[in-house]
C-alpha cells in the first residue's frame, strides 16, 4: 500500500527578492543634470536680443560673452575629473550644479558687457564638472555590461534640453522678461541640488535604498571597483603616453565639431540655404536633437547587449558602434546635395543621430579604459580636447560660408572631418581594456 505523502514547504527558505532599482533613479538624476546643463547654457543665445539691445552692445562683443563659457569649461576639464575623482562625485557634481545654477540666476543682475562675461565664465566653471563626475558615477553605481546604456542615457539629456531649451526660454522672456528668465532658469538646478544631496550616496553601498540583490548585481559585473579609499593608479599626465586616450580625445574632437553644427549654425542654414521661414525653422531645427536622443539610448543599450552576449569582443562592439555612427554622420555631406529641404533634413536627422550612436561609446570608454579611481579625469580629458572641436568649428564654418557664400563647402569640410575620425578609431584605438599602470 503507497501511502499519500503530503509535501510540507521549508519555511526557512525565504523566495528570492527582485533587486531594488536605486541605480536608474540615479541615471535619472544625472540624466536631469545634464539636461540643465544646456537648458542654462542656451539662456545667454534667446535673449541676446534683449541683451544687446539694452546695453548697446556691438556683435563683436556680443560673440566674446558668449566664447567666455568655453574659456573655463575646456580649461576646467581635467582639474574637475580630478577633484571628482579624489573628493567624490556626489559633492562634484552636487555642487557644480548648484555653481552653475548660482551664475545663471545671477547673470540677470548684470550690468554691461563686463560683468556679462563675468557670469558667463563662472557658468563655465561649474558645467565643467559635469561630465567627468558622471563618467565617475557610472564606474561606480553601474555594472560594466550596462555601462553603454548609461552614458547614453545621461548624455541624450544634452539633446533633450538642447532641444526644449529654445522655445521654453523665448516664452519664458514674453512672459517675465529677460532678467527674470534667468533667475527662474536658474532655480531648477538649485532645486535639483538640493535633491541630489539628500538622495545619492556616492556608494551603493551607503544607500538604504539599494538591497542585496541589486548590491550583488552591481558589483559582480564589475572587474574594476573604484572607490575614495585608494589613491589612483598614476599621476593625471602620465595617461598622455597611452595610444588609446589619444585615439579617445582625437575621435571626439571631430564628433564635437560635427555636432556643433546643429546648435550653432542649423538655423542660419535651413533659413538661408534651404529658405525656411523662422517659425519653420525653430520646428524643424529641433528634429535632429530629438531625433538623436532616442537613438543614442537604442544605440547605447544595443551595444551592451552585443558585448554582454559573447558574440563579439567589448573593443570589436565598441569599434562597431564607433563606425556605425561616424558611417551615419557621414550623411552631413550629401546633405549639402540635396534636391530638396525635406531630403536635407533627413539627412540630417541621420548624420547627428551618427554622432550620438558614436557618441554612447565615446563616454563608456573613460570607465572602459581607466586606471583605478581615474575614470573622471580621464573623461575630463577625452572632454577638453573634444570642446576644441566645438570652439573651432562655428568658426571655421563661418569662415567657410563668408569666403564662398555657400554652406556646401563647410559641410563637405564636416564630413572630410568625419572620414579621419573613422580611421582612427579603425587603427589608433587599440585593445579596450583598463590601462596598465
Amino acid at each position: 500500500m503507497i501511502e499519500n505523502k503530503q509535501t510540507i514547504p521549508n519555511e526557512g527558505i525565504q523566495p528570492a527578492r527582485k533587486k531594488s532599482k536605486v541605480r536608474w533613479v540615479v541615471i535619472f538624476l544625472m540624466w536631469l543634470a545634464i539636461a540643465i546643463n544646456y537648458i542654462d547654457r542656451t539662456v545667454l543665445s534667446a535673449a541676446a536680443p534683449y541683451i544687446t539691445e539694452e546695453f548697446h552692445l556691438s556683435a563683436a562683443q556680443m560673440g566674446v560673452i558668449m566664447s567666455g563659457f568655453f574659456w573655463s569649461y575646456a580649461l576646467l576639464q581635467i582639474p574637475a575629473g580630478w577633484f571628482a575623482d579624489k573628493y567624490g562625485q556626489k559633492k562634484t557634481l552636487g555642487f557644480a550644479v548648484i555653481w552653475w545654477s548660482v551664475a545663471t540666476a545671477v547673470t540677470g543682475l548684470a550690468t554691461g558687457f563686463k560683468s556679462l562675461l563675468g557670469f558667463r565664465v563662472a557658468l563655465g566653471v561649474g558645467e565643467a564638472a559635469a561630465y567627468p563626475s558622471n563618467a565617475g558615477i557610472a564606474s561606480k553605481w553601474f555594472p560594466d555590461k550596462e555601462r553603454a546604456t548609461v552614458s547614453s542615457i545621461f548624455d541624450s539629456g544634452s539633446k533633450f534640453g538642447g532641444a526644449i531649451a529654445m522655445p521654453l526660454i523665448v516664452w519664458l522672456i514674453a512672459l517675465v522678461g529677460w532678467k527674470a528668465t534667468f533667475v527662474v532658469i536658474g532655480l531648477l538646478g538649485v532645486i535639483w541640488g538640493v535633491i541630489w544631496f539628500i538622495y545619492f550616496k556616492e556608494n551603493p553601498e551607503d544607500h538604504k535604498g539599494v538591497n542585496e540583490e541589486e548590491l550583488h548585481y552591481i558589483r559582480s559585473g564589475q572587474s574594476r571597483k573604484d572607490g575614495l579609499s585608494s589613491a589612483p593608479a598614476m599621476k593625471w599626465y602620465e595617461l598622455l603616453k597611452y595610444r588609446n586616450i589619444w585615439a579617445m580625445c582625437l575621435g571626439f574632437f571631430v564628433i564635437n565639431y560635427n555636432s556643433y553644427f546643429f546648435i550653432t549654425w542649423l538655423p542660419s542654414y535651413l533659413v538661408e540655404e534651404r529658405g525656411m521661414n523662422l517659425i519653420e525653422m525653430g520646428f524643424i531645427a529641433s528634429l535632429p536633437l530629438l531625433v538623436a536622443m532616442v537613438v543614442e539610448v537604442i544605440a547605447g543599450w544595443t551595444s551592451d547587449k552585443v558585448a554582454a552576449s559573447g558574440k563579439l569582443s567589448l573593443t570589436a562592439t565598441r569599434k562597431l558602434f564607433l563606425i556605425i555612427g561616424l558611417l551615419m554622420a557621414s550623411c552631413i555631406g550629401f546633405a549639402a546635395f540635396a534636391d530638396s529641404a525635406v531630403l536635407a533634413v533627413v539627412l540630417l536627422c541621420i548624420a547627428k543621430s551618427g554622432t550620438t550612436v558614436a557618441a554612447s561609446q565615446v563616454w563608456a570608454l573613460p570607465s572602459d579604459v581607466a586606471p583605478k579611481n581615474m575614470t573622471s579625469i580621464v573623461a575630463g580629458m577625452q572632454n577638453t580636447v573634444s570642446n576644441m572641436g566645438g570652439v573651432v568649428g562655428p568658426i571655421i564654418t563661418g569662415f567657410i560660408v563668408a569666403a564662398t557664400g555657400s554652406f556646401v563647402p563647410a559641410l563637405l569640410f564636416s564630413a572630410g572631418l568625419i572620414i579621419l575620425g573613422i580611421f582612427n578609431y579603425l587603427f589608433l584605438l587599440g585593445k579596450v581594456k583598463p590601462l596598465d599602470a
